[in-house]
């Protein structure tokens, strides 16, 4: 390996991962974090780390070490000038959250109560409205939370009546 330039070394065996060399991950999340970011040289390597890991399902996925030792973020913030690296932090996107939109309420729950209290029938077109004043209901508890300052919705932010 003279010409070749030391990327990262293989979690199992420590050997050297080359620039531009192909490489396999883990296809868990967990192993793929900024922190924990496994990478192996073999998937004999990879399979060495499934014991202590207990995944229920697991596979060794290929990439390709890049081809520069420099990470990402630096290679695009001008590489390294003068024996010196700048380090980018990249900050996250905010991104709008995705409100679920389905059903909130138990369907059999709510047919045995309203049977139980009128004996009466419940259709399944009540769901949808009736879940949609209990994000009403939510949303109201959650601004009541925020204006105390609190990120946890208690009992006391629900609207009384």
């Amino acid at each position: 390996m003279p010409d070749e330039v030391l990327w990262r070394r293989c979690s199992a065996c420590k050997k050297q991962i080359a620039t531009g060399a192909i490489y396999w991950v883990c296809s868990v999340s967990t192993c793929n974090r900024e922190r924990t970011a496994l990478a192996f040289c073999s998937v004999e390597c990879w399979e060495v780390h499934l014991p202590s890991a207990n995944h229920r399902e697991a596979w060794a996925v290929e990439k390709r070490a890049p081809a520069s030792a420099l990470p990402a973020r630096e290679r695009s913030a001008g590489g390294d000038k003068g024996g010196r690296r700048l380090l980018v932090r990249e900050e996250p996107k905010p991104t709008a959250p995705r409100v679920p939109r389905e059903v909130l309420i138990i369907a059999s729950r709510l047919k045995d109560y309203i049977r139980a209290r009128s004996g009466y029938n419940t259709s399944d077109s009540v769901l949808d409205p009736l879940s949609e004043i209990v994000r009403r209901v939510c949303d109201e508890a959650i601004k009541n939370a925020q204006r105390e300052g609190r990120i946890t919705v208690l009992d006391r932010d629900l609207p009384k009546g």
